[in-house]
């Protein structure tokens, strides 16, 4: 998709148009060149020139221009990039952090009219991508350019986007806001790819005042009733919005209560992931503080509870 916006590739078929304007146009038989659409486009490994320095990388694209301008707009840009001090360095002599930014800053200099990025933090290790999503969001706002970004990282789509396609072997599945489609996916390969760790079929047995009761398994969930989903559903939850505790736990006001039996405990990090056996394969996630406290172990009984608003209910037609 990305190589067709460009204009690398040409689509077999339909139309392509940024701000009315018609960049291919296959019926038409309209085809407008790359060089005419001025697009800046980050890959996926950076691509930067191995023999040119971090500043004729970032010059590269503006040949055409004078060299006091090229040094101007380069000189902007290792500022506002905090690339100051490295205009010498080759691509070897950089950080992957740095490689990541001296490439957008090439990908800039051209003042594109559309910003291509395809996976822009994958390259970098956890900790680099951690401090990296939020200065690039900021670096887009800034910049104001119209901006698409392919990612398989739904925290790195959720940082930076405003507007979310989710596509599954080449096929729309969602369109909307980052937000409405993290919170309420319409189909289960959206449910999975946002988050949703829980999914088990299940069939709504009634609906009353706003909620319904759906069969999962032995046990009968309480939901928000759905506007939309017919009898058979898939039922999605994630792992954040279940909360353990021992078995002889107080009530709360979450409607949803099951006894569970701890299946395995995976460290990720600040957290614990937690497979849990309620009848059904339930997920839990809990702090490392949460894990002591309850003295969570393989084969001990827990109780899971989630409230009614966090599960969402995917059509299974």
């Amino acid at each position: 998709m990305l190589r067709c916006l460009a204009g690398l590739d040409r689509p077999e078929r339909g139309r392509i148009l940024f701000h009315g304007e018609p960049w291919c146009d296959t019926q038409a038989g309209v085809f407008l060149p790359p060089q005419q659409r001025r697009v800046g486009l980050l890959f996926q490994d950076y691509a930067l020139f191995p023999h040119l320095t971090a500043e004729q990388n970032v010059q590269y694209g503006l040949a055409h221009l004078p060299a006091s301008e090229r040094r101007e707009r380069s000189r902007a840009l290792f500022s506002l990039l905090h690339l100051e001090g490295l205009e010498r360095r080759g691509p070897r002599e950089l950080s992957g952090g740095q490689q990541q930014r001296v490439a957008l800053a090439r990908a800039l200099a051209i003042r594109p009219r559309l910003l291509l990025l395809d996976e822009p933090l994958s390259a970098l290790d956890a900790p680099s991508r951690e401090q990296l999503r939020g200065e690039l969001r900021r670096l887009l706002r800034e910049f104001g350019v119209p901006t698409v970004v392919v990612t398989h990282d739904r925290l790195e789509a959720l940082a930076l986007g405003d507007d979310l396609v989710a596509m599954e072997g080449g096929r729309v599945c969602q369109v909307g806001p980052v937000a409405e489609v993290f919170n309420h996916p319409v189909a289960l390969p959206v449910a999975r790819m946002t988050g949703f760790e829980t999914v088990l079929p299940g069939r709504i047995l009634r609906r009353e005042e706003g909620l319904a009761t759906v069969a999962v398994g032995p046990h009968a969930l309480t939901v928000l009733e759905p506007t939309q989903a017919g009898d058979e559903v898939f039922v999605c939850l994630r792992a954040e919005d279940v909360t353990l505790g021992p078995p002889d736990a107080a009530p709360t006001s979450a409607r949803n209560r099951l006894p569970c039996t701890v299946v395995s405990l995976v460290p990720e990090g600040a957290l614990v992931r937690v497979a849990l056996d309620a009848g059904f394969p339930l997920v839990a996630r809990v702090t490392r503080f949460s894990r002591e406290e309850l003295g969570l172990a393989e084969g001990q009984p827990v109780t899971a509870t989630f409230k009614a608003p966090a599960v969402r209910l995917v059509p299974r037609s």
